[in-house]
């Protein structure tokens, strides 16, 4: 479910996104509905006719969860379940679902059960009992099957408890950039939308096994890896978790001193796949999230992947073409930019000169 974007991501393609993560979240989409008005309902989302429709469809189409693609408010979420008789969750909720199985480590963990419990918060106050009778699964995960009969006051010291174990984690992780910092080797931070292949060209450029799979947020916690330049000199490469559209204000608040790890990098290296379709959109999507991390004027090379299959399908591309495409709609493409396929090792040598000659030019350490 979606309404008409105001941005400049098509409707249908943000519905396709939303299809994705709910595969991703082990959803079957047996249908889709797009309401185009100007602003959503204060109380329904969805206008009269339109949820009318969508309660018809339930008997053709035997759904038993709605996913909406923007954020609902409790009060939203609650009339819509009790007359459609189903589960109704949000992107957001369906993020921190999928984020809940992909979190490995216990920092991971730590930051998204704080992002789940921001998100509950303010869905307290009798707006879950509803869900006691419509089951677990999607959108329950975590804290939220644990939550339905607890109250405000404890949620929130459960959050005060989180912030202070996270504290904790973000402490330790400042005194270990400190002894980055102190044995001065520079760091390359790899960045880009969910699965445009950031994991793979790690693989690919350190030789190590980080997890791969052709799914959003496949791998959620960060990796940092040593390699070896042209030049002989030592660089670490670390890795963070993929951007999105729309992504939770609770998640990126949450992930904070994770993505404090892009501050200390003396290169943003952006991965974009050029083979998407709305590559540019994706491309402005991270730069503007980059942005809101106060992170727009760090240094930049931009690696425009996947290369080998726009090849398969007899779409050639130059570096003058696809930089033409992308700088249309996506300020962050320049004269640092190099096509390359991560699991063909093209470009690869290219991009590690661009590497060498950009920290070449005296970039004091963050």
């Amino acid at each position: 479910m979606t309404k008409e974007n105001v941005h400049r991501w098509p409707v249908e393609d943000s519905l396709e996104e939303l299809a994705r993560l709910a595969n991703t979240a082990g959803v079957d989409v047996v249908g889709r509905l797009i309401q185009r008005l100007p602003v959503p309902s204060k109380t329904h989302y969805l206008g009269k006719g339109k949820l009318d429709e969508l309660l018809s469809l339930k008997g053709s189409l035997n759904y038993s969860v709605v996913v909406f693609d923007d954020e609902l408010s409790p009060l939203q979420q609650r009339n819509l379940e009790e007359i459609l008789k189903v589960k109704v969750i949000d992107r957001s909720a369906l993020i921190l679902d999928i984020f809940v199985r992909r979190a490995q480590t216990r920092e991971g963990q730590l930051q998204v059960e704080l992002a789940q419990h921001q998100y509950l918060l303010p869905r307290l106050a009798g707006q879950w009992s509803h869900l006691e009778r419509l089951g677990g699964g999607i959108g329950t995960r975590g804290p939220g099957e644990s939550q339905l009969e607890t109250d405000k006051r404890l949620i929130s010291q459960k959050i005060h408890r989180l912030r202070k174990q996270i504290e904790a984690v973000k402490k330790h992780r400042t005194l270990y950039r400190e002894h980055r910092r102190q044995s001065g080797i520079p760091i390359v931070a790899l960045v880009g939308y969910t699965n445009a292949g950031k994991s793979t060209l790690l693989n690919a450029l350190t030789q190590s096994g980080v997890f791969v799979e052709d799914k959003l947020f496949a791998t959620l916690d960060p990796t940092t890896r040593r390699l070896t330049l042209p030049d002989r000199s030592q660089i670490l490469f670390t890795d963070t978790v993929g951007f999105i559209r729309k992504l939770p204000p609770s998640i990126i608040t949450a992930f904070r001193a994770t993505l404090e790890e892009l501050t200390e990098a003396c290169i943003l290296l952006h991965v974009v796949d050029l083979t998407c379709h709305n590559a540019a959109e994706q491309c402005q999507t991270v730069e503007d999230i980059l942005a809101d991390l106060g992170l727009a004027d760090k240094p930049r090379i931009t690696a425009l992947t996947k290369i080998d299959l726009l090849l398969n399908r007899n779409k050639i591309w130059d570096e003058a073409t696809a930089i033409s495409y992308l700088s249309e709609q996506c300020h962050a493409v320049n004269k640092n930019t190099v096509l390359i396929s991560a699991t063909k090792r093209w470009g690869l040598a290219r991009l590690l000169e661009l590497i060498c000659q950009t920290l070449s030019q005296n970039i004091p350490l963050a």
